[in-house]
């Protein structure tokens, strides 16, 4: 039996130093990770009198069994550590910030003698030149488009060195959506004046290019060359389109972001505009549910940690409501910027008007988002309803589990499970199992191994909860499934009714049927075939399922499959050892990030040093001469 985590005494011997805490439920998981400025204070705050605790602040701490803290030299570290840890951990308590995207930028390459223009979703310290983030990925095309429209710039991947041995021009030259530096048509000079051009476009300084677009126009219809001032006439034209998708609001301070928020009885919407060289270029929300009872300030912190701890690109100037933590922010922002960065709260003026602006834009995202949420969850239990009626089962099958096997070849099998809950995925429920004791590839055997892996460790952690007595659990496996839905037919029912049988655990299973064309078609639920209307609710929320339990098993494959393929290329490199390995792999993730690294983005990784990173360098450098 586990030690009785002892409160009374861990309490007083708190630090009086600042540092980062980690609150855990009885099965040792994280539930809440905090930062605090003089951890004795803070933590102890948790455990006095819970009367002028919020709701949430009430329900976590029932759940706490015992706490660890981690001491750090200043805040300024605590808030970083804790950034990081609320990433690893996901804890239930703490503001998670789903959307995890990664937003398009427009990239210019300045480097190159004659530049290219294009979106990549990769920002960089690398000396070019980078507009956006963009939160509207087909604004951005649009945008892209409307340039090469305006300015024939090359699009091609050669490498064009000015003065170089001219070739023949490609097919764009001809139909003049290029100037074909390649053939020698323009020079670097008058290239790199068009470049200018497009980068004083995207800064918001259009006018200055439509007043010379407009003065060639006039020229050349004087002249009688109405084809020529045609063309002029469509790139003002197109131009007005760029600049118009941009009039909200306009500044002279450089990036910026305004962060304002929404809180309704129960839930909040986080809105961020995004303004770039003096011109808003998109917004993003964030719904944060069941943070209604969470101070604004304190909301707005931790949303501000989440982001911009994930952001690759942040803004010299950041406008909010209110702040609590500005300094420490600034610092925290800074590090991630590389030079300083001014969180304000402006109390009049246009920058007041604009998150007031936000603030509105928040109010009807979250009443939309509730909305959507109420026609979907009328339509999803009209949908369990149904399944309920259709297989004869005695309660509504609120949680649903799906399971998938994937494998290439026979070969590297891994196996999830998904799990839908009131008819919507429950990401954080979703589990992974790579296949450890079946070597054939045999996906019965396969699927045989991941359900008793599943159902001995919930029957595992029910005897822990039951041994201590819990009214709670926050279990990775101990809430089972109301109903079991196989992507296979008979077969893969019959696996998963046996392990059930064997574990005497009482759940309905089904499977799906699929017609000769491989599309599903109905459900087979004790050896019974049901036909389901294809273009019904619950088909739709059936393939729902299908896809997801499909889309995250072979996620997961690639993932383990991409990771051994990098393991195996690593191990080549000299002083290269399992450590450095591993921190190379967190920190990159794939070969081609490696190779693209600096000297100094190679420095930054834990555990390399300057012979280990020159190491690297050349390594890559050889094999690029190899191949």
């Amino acid at each position: 039996m586990n030690k009785i985590f002892d409160f009374k005494n861990q309490l007083k011997i708190l630090p009086e130093k600042p540092g980062v805490y980690l609150m855990k439920n009885a099965l040792g998981e994280v539930i809440y990770v905090g930062k605090a400025k003089v951890l004795k204070n803070r933590v102890r705050q948790y455990f006095q009198s819970s009367k002028n605790h919020s709701e949430k602040v009430r329900a976590m701490v029932k759940n706490i069994s015992e706490f660890e803290y981690i001491v750090t030299d200043s805040e300024m570290e605590a808030l970083i550590l804790e950034c990081n840890l609320i990433k690893k951990y996901s804890p239930r308590y703490n503001i998670l910030l789903k959307d995890d995207k990664f937003y398009p930028f427009i990239k210019i390459t300045v480097n190159e003698d004659f530049p290219k223009v294009f979106i990549t979703r990769k920002y960089a310290k690398d000396g070019n030149k980078y507009f956006g983030p963009y939160t509207n990925v087909g604004a951005v095309h649009e945008t892209i488009n409307l340039i090469k429209k305006i300015f024939p710039i090359r699009t091609c991947k050669k490498s064009i060195v000015d003065c170089g041995e001219p070739t023949r021009p490609c097919l764009n030259y001809h139909i003049k959506r290029c100037n074909a530096p390649c053939a020698g048509h323009i020079s670097m000079n008058e290239y790199r004046n068009m470049i200018n051009e497009v980068m004083d476009l995207l800064s918001g300084k259009d006018r200055s290019i439509v007043s010379k677009l407009k003065s060639e126009m006039e020229t050349v219809s004087s002249n009688l060359e109405f084809e020529k001032a045609a063309l002029l006439r469509d790139k003002i034209m197109a131009i007005d389109n760029i600049v118009e998708k941009q009039k909200i609001f306009k500044s002279q301070e450089g990036d910026e972001d305004f962060i304002n928020l929404y809180k309704d009885e129960k839930d909040c919407c986080v809105q961020v505009f995004f303004l770039r060289d003096g011109k808003v270029t998109g917004r993003e929300h964030f719904i944060i549910e069941n943070s209604t009872y969470q101070e604004d300030s304190s909301i707005l912190s931790q949303f501000m940690i989440s982001f911009y701890g994930g952001t690759p690109k942040v803004p010299k100037n950041i406008y909010l409501p209110q702040t609590e933590d500005s300094e420490v922010l600034e610092e925290f922002l800074m590090i991630k910027r590389g030079s300083r960065v001014s969180v304000k709260v402006p109390v009049k003026g246009n920058k007041k008007d604009m998150l007031e602006l936000v603030k509105s834009n928040a109010k009807v995202t979250l009443e939309q988002f509730k909305d959507k949420i109420l026609r979907d969850k009328e339509i999803n239990r009209f949908c369990l309803e149904e399944i309920k009626e259709l297989l004869e089962l005695h309660e509504m099958p609120i949680r649903i589990e799906a399971y998938d096997i994937s494998n290439i070849q026979g070969v590297d099998s891994v196996g999830s499970m998904i799990v839908f809950e009131d008819g919507k995925a429950k990401n954080n429920d979703y589990r992974r199992f790579s296949i450890k004791s079946v070597k054939n590839g045999n996906e019965y055997d396969s699927m045989r191994e991941i359900l008793e892996r599943r159902f001995l460790h919930g029957l595992d952690e029910i005897k822990q909860i039951q041994d201590r007595n819990l009214k709670f659990s926050n279990g990775k496996f101990s809430n089972f499934p109301d109903l079991i839905m196989m992507d296979g037919g008979k077969g893969q029912v019959n696996i998963a009714k046996d392990v059930l049988n064997k574990l005497d655990i009482q759940i309905p299973v089904c499977g799906l049927v699929k017609d000769n064309y491989h599309a599903t078609r109905g459900i087979i639920y004790n050896n019974e075939e049901i036909i389901i209307n294809r273009s019904s609710n619950l088909m739709q929320l059936i393939r729902r399922i299908q896809d997801e339990v499909h889309r995250f098993a072979i996620t997961y494959h690639r993932t383990l499959r991409d990771k051994k393929t990098l393991h195996s290329i690593l191990e080549d490199i000299p002083n290269v050892g399992q450590k450095r390995r591993r921190s190379l792999l967190i920190k990159f993730g794939s070969i081609e990030n490696i190779k693209k690294a600096t000297f100094t983005e190679l420095l930054d990784t834990e555990s390399i040093d300057n012979k280990t990173a020159n190491s690297i360098l050349a390594y890559f450098k050889k094999h690029e001469q190899n191949t």
